[in-house]
């Protein structure tokens, strides 16, 4: 008798099937084929998923200062997705490295919060640290490290590490009641705006301490640095006008009439415009930095604040504060794209 061997074939009938004398084997065969292609299309499905992430649009924090909340909108569709709680009157924000953290001034706690983004990640009590009597604005370095505060009482700016929250520094500044203290971009330089000065105050981050002053118009306000650091823009409130800094000279190359009660600033990020609101005219203006003029005004809600650039420069987000808005300005065309009810006292907005 005829025995097989494992590669034969058992002879099928027409139009039938040939089965292999190792069927199991054969099964065995066709079960890992079948293993190794719900894998690969697990993986397939994974990078697809961080690829939509990563282009997914940017998401634009709103601290609420009388509501003790802040908004979260999508950027996509332009709608309040969720509020997370921050205490009782916050107002300066800015957002970790990866989106995954706040970073909010609780001026009813002289405290710094640090709250989680992500939904579902409420905590009851969330992680803070302790600052001097009314801190207000906030701002993150480029690299992500260093978190500094102004705490307007103090007359001083707090500098702290991002990852475990110590205080490295507080530094005094000459200007009185500091509003905004924000990074340069190369990560050297903090400069220092104050409700009660003429001037801004230039600390050295390295050294920790102010190492100058830059004299500009009553009341500066917002600021803004060109993405190479080389200029800044300072709003100043009680002369209407915007100061463009040279850092190199720390003396001041232009100043631009602006709106009534200049005061927030958000600059491009190719550097190529900067924003400024004007809180008692309703109204924000866009500045060419190549000339430093005005080249359109856009009518917002009433007394807008601060204010963000989404990553691709294409929108602006103006937190409007007695309308309890923010505004979405189309920054190519300059027009009003929307206003979205937020909170009470919208203080700013950042975006990540």
């Amino acid at each position: 008798m005829l025995r097989r061997t494992l590669g034969d074939r058992v002879a099928a009938p027409v139009g039938g099937t040939a089965f292999a004398a190792n069927d199991a084997g054969a099964r065995t065969r066709t079960c890992e084929f079948t293993e190794v292609t719900i894998l690969k299309k697990l993986i397939l499905f994974a990078l697809l998923g961080v690829a939509a992430a990563a282009g997914a649009a940017p998401f634009a924090y709103v601290p609420n200062e009388k509501s003790g909340t802040v908004s979260v909108i999508d950027t996509a569709t332009d709608t309040v997705v969720r509020d997370i709680a921050a205490g009782k009157r916050p107002r300066g924000i800015a957002v970790a490295r990866g989106g995954s953290k706040l970073f909010v001034t609780d001026a009813g706690a002289n405290v710094l919060l640090m709250l989680p983004t992500g939904a579902g990640q409420r905590a009851a009590a969330p992680p803070s640290i302790a600052l001097g009597k009314s801190p207000e604005g906030v701002s993150i370095s480029a690299d992500g490290r260093l978190i500094a505060v102004a705490v307007e009482e103090n007359n001083s700016v707090t500098l702290i590490d991002a990852a475990n929250g110590a205080q490295l520094a507080d530094i005094k500044v000459q200007g009185k009641n500091p509003e905004h203290a924000v990074f340069s971009p190369d990560g050297r330089w903090l400069l220092v705006s104050a409700e009660e000065a003429e001037q801004v105050d230039l600390i050295d981050v390295a050294a920790r301490r102010q190492v100058g002053s830059i004299a500009v118009g009553r009341r500066p306000r917002g600021i803004g640095f060109t993405p190479d650091s080389s200029r800044a823009y300072v709003a100043a409130e009680l002369v209407n006008t915007v100061y463009a800094i040279d850092l190199a000279s720390r003396k001041v190359i232009a100043t631009i009439p602006a709106g009534k009660n200049a005061n927030g600033i958000a600059m491009a990020p190719d550097g190529k415009q900067v924003w400024v609101s004007n809180g008692a005219d309703g109204t924000v203006m866009r500045i060419d930095t190549a000339r430093n003029v005005v080249t359109a005004t856009v009518p917002v809600g009433k007394r807008p604040w601060n204010m963000a650039i989404t990553p691709d420069g294409k929108k602006l987000y103006v937190a409007n504060g007695r309308s309890n808005s923010v505004s979405v300005i189309d920054t190519a065309a300059a027009t009003k794209l929307s206003d979205i009810a937020v909170g009470e006292l919208p203080w700013g907005v950042v975006i990540d």
